[in-house]
This record gives structure tokens, C-alpha cells and sequence, in this order.
């Protein structure tokens, strides 16, 4: 029993550690879009400022999406191929452990017995979900041709440098799925 406690302890701090950290991304696009043709880009202004976010933060995303465009090889134009624009939502996820040995006394349960014990203490955390949209539109037909999403928590700390850090993240995860046709082959 003591084996698996040493493997298994380890693991479930790893996932936790990971699972703070990882932006999970889903990505949809038109199968009609050649994407090969898609070499420079503009910022959709109109669809930014709907954005929900300060513009501290706006200039941000922005700024990581023009760093990720560059290393894709996209060139910023006055008369671009694609149009982009960023979409966000935030939500408050409240997660709710039980915890049966600490509170009071009572019945619980833990790998080793089961049975009256102390406990019945539940411990609450509250966390800041959020969730970046990535729009590119075809600037001759206004059709969106790829979306992308990343969701994952949000740093809330006042530490500027790591909020710029995540913010790359999200950006970074997001674009990794375009163009689509690459990603579809590897």
C-alpha cells in the first residue's frame, strides 16, 4: 500500500501543478478557405472594441498576437488578406472539496480506514476561468474562415510580468492550431 502511495502522490501533484498552467484549445475553420493565400493580416478594430477587457489588456493580446503572426510569417498591412479579431469571456469557477478529516467528528473515509473519525470539513477555492476567441476573416468576402479558443485560469495576482507571460500562452496555444491543413497532418 505504501507503494502506491509514493507513486500516486507524486502523479496527482504533477496533474495538479499542469492543470493550473495548460490552456485548452479547440479550433474550427471553413474547408472551402485556402489558407495558403493568406499572407498579411490587419487588426479588426470593430470587433476589438466589443472586446470585455481593459485596453491594458486588449494591447496585450494584441501584441502577442502580432509576435505570434510574425513568426508565421504573416506581414501587417493597410490592405490585408485577413482580418483579425479577439473575442473574451471570463467566469468564476468555485470548486468545493470534502474533507473528511478535519471539522468535527463524524463518519469518513480514507484509503487506510473507514469508519467514525473526524471530519466533515468541506474547503471551498474560488478561480477565474477565462476564455480568448481568435477570429480571422477573410477581408475580400467578411466570412470568417478560422476560429480558434483558448480557455484556462486566469492570473489574478497584480504581477504584471506574469500576466503578460500567461496572455502569451493563451495566444501562442491558440495559433499553434493554424493554419488547420498543417495541423490536420501532423
Amino acid at each position: 500500500m505504501k507503494k502506491i502511495k509514493i507513486l500516486v502522490v507524486p502523479m496527482l501533484v504533477l496533474l495538479f501543478l499542469s492543470s493550473c498552467t495548460s490552456v485548452r484549445v479547440l479550433s474550427d475553420y471553413d474547408k472551402e478557405a485556402n489558407f495558403n493565400s493568406y499572407k498579411s493580416y490587419a487588426f479588426y478594430k470593430t470587433g476589438i472594441d466589443k472586446a470585455q477587457i481593459s485596453d491594458l489588456d486588449k494591447k496585450r493580446i494584441l501584441r502577442a498576437i502580432e509576435s505570434e503572426m510574425t513568426k508565421r510569417g504573416f506581414s501587417k498591412s493597410e490592405n490585408p488578406d485577413i482580418l483579425v479579431s479577439i473575442f473574451t469571456k471570463e467566469k468564476e469557477q468555485v470548486d468545493i472539496y470534502n474533507n473528511y478529516w478535519g471539522g468535527g467528528w463524524g463518519w469518513g473515509w480514507n484509503p487506510y480506514y473507514w469508519g467514525p473519525g473526524w471530519g466533515g470539513g468541506n474547503n471551498v477555492s474560488t478561480r477565474t476561468e477565462g476564455s480568448l476567441y481568435i477570429d480571422l476573416i477573410d477581408s475580400k468576402s467578411k466570412e470568417l474562415v478560422w476560429q480558434g479558443k483558448g480557455v484556462g485560469n486566469l492570473t489574478t495576482t497584480g504581477n504584471i510580468a506574469k500576466k503578460e507571460e500567461r496572455i502569451q500562452e493563451f495566444v501562442s496555444e491558440i495559433l499553434m492550431q493554424y493554419p488547420p491543413n498543417i495541423v490536420a497532418t501532423k
